[in-house]
């Protein structure tokens, strides 16, 4: 005979059914896959439009921002570090839809949860996609796309710069970049940069043809780029000659030796190997204001191929909702796919313009003798001024 009153045992049965009713709401919401995305081989937008691209180039292009034949050649350097086995309880993504996954996220700017709901992918998934493929195109295809340069490497720059820019010596224009993001925990005002963002910066060096050659990514948005340029390691390696910089070399039409030297805005400082312009503050005269043209005009090179990177890669033009690390790895990535995309132009004899050079003649430059590549930043400068004064360095449309 039980000793409890009915009132009690009434109380237990509702409590035993309510702890029954828990444990199945549990068991429905430990499923493993969504029920959206079972769907994914049907209603996905990676598998229901693949078919449809594949048999268009121009509606590929428009998709990828790049052609079929640069998709499968980028594929190809990653598939093997990107393949994962099915098991018995799912079938692993495709090598292919993981790149286009992390292609679409890049080119389009859309968010990882919008991209979610039209892959029919969990957030956290397509986090880990874009992860991974980023890792996966760092190890395999920067020794390729943007290797270290050596000295060789920075004379055929030089050459180029000459050809085209009418600038000679020069091995590659600098510059920052802000890539905005959403501000990380705890931060504070480590990311808030002058233009009321918050952001990480983008250091390059660009080569004459739009290419990165050396890039410095990850610094704080509320420092200058003078500032992050004196501290990032690309400065450091600059400062040193730790960079197979070549040694000087002899200006065309003259017998005047200068060093190799990077262009850059006002904001970096003036050294052996870095070249700013005369500040427009203290009134240049004229003479200066012909180095200033000609040293813009090699500069913009390093702004262009930021407008190239972000015009490819529409991520740029928001706010990036990743963490630091992981938006590092993002624009070192399309620093890559950008090179990848300027050297299959390049190789389909794009056009660069006239490579026309100046005659070379040695008139009106023998006062430069006494300047040299030994010399102070200040009198390399001003011996540029003076070689873009003289008739051996003067444009070859002004002649």
């Amino acid at each position: 005979m039980s000793n409890f009153t009915l009132r009690e045992l009434a109380l237990i049965a509702v409590s035993l059914d309510d702890d029954e009713n828990e444990r199945r709401n549990k068991k429905k919401k430990a499923y493993w896959v969504q029920e959206m995305f079972k769907e994914r081989k049907k209603e996905g937008e990676y598998w229901t439009s693949r078919r449809h691209l594949l048999a268009d180039e121009s509606k590929f292009y428009s998709y990828y921002h790049m052609p079929k034949s640069v998709f499968y050649y980028i594929l190809s350097y990653i598939e093997d570090s990107i393949t994962k086995k099915n098991t018995t309880f799912r079938e692993a993504i495709t090598p292919e839809e993981k790149l286009a996954v992390t292609l679409k996220y890049m080119v389009s700017g859309a968010s990882v949860r919008t991209l979610s709901t039209s892959f029919r992918l969990g957030e956290t998934t397509i986090r880990s996609i874009i992860k991974e493929v980023c890792k996966a195109i760092i190890d395999k295809m920067m020794g390729v796309y943007m290797p270290t340069p050596t000295a060789e490497d920075w004379l055929k720059i030089a050459d180029g710069f000459n050809a085209r820019w009418n600038f000679p010596n020069c091995i590659g224009a600098i510059d920052g970049k802000h890539i905005n993001i959403i501000a990380p925990p705890n931060s504070g005002s480590l990311y808030y940069n002058y233009k009321k963002h918050f952001s990480i910066v983008l250091l390059a060096i660009v080569d004459d043809k739009y290419r990165f050659t050396v890039v410095d990514i990850g610094a704080y948005g509320k420092n200058s780029d003078g500032g992050i340029f004196a501290s990032s390691k690309l400065g450091k390696r600059i400062q040193n000659n730790s960079l197979n910089i070549p040694d000087d070399k002899i200006l065309p039409g003259t017998n005047i030796a200068l060093p190799h030297v990077f262009v850059a805005d006002e904001a970096f400082p003036l050294q052996k190997h870095v070249m700013r312009p005369y500040p427009r503050s203290r009134t240049p005269s004229q003479d200066q204001k012909e180095f200033n043209n000609r040293q813009s005009r090699a500069r913009k090179v390093v702004e262009d191929a930021f407008g190239i990177l972000y015009q490819k890669f529409e991520i740029y033009n928001k706010n990036i909702r990743l963490n630091p690390d992981v938006v590092d790895d993002v624009v070192l990535t399309t620093c890559i796919l950008h090179n990848v995309m300027r050297t299959y132009n390049i190789e389909r004899n794009e056009q660069y313009g006239s490579s026309r050079r100046p005659a070379a003649r040695a008139a009106a430059f023998s006062d430069l003798r006494h300047l040299g590549g030994n010399g102070t930043a200040f009198n390399v400068r001003d011996a540029f001024t003076a070689y873009f004064k003289s008739s051996a360095g003067q444009l070859p449309w002004s002649n």
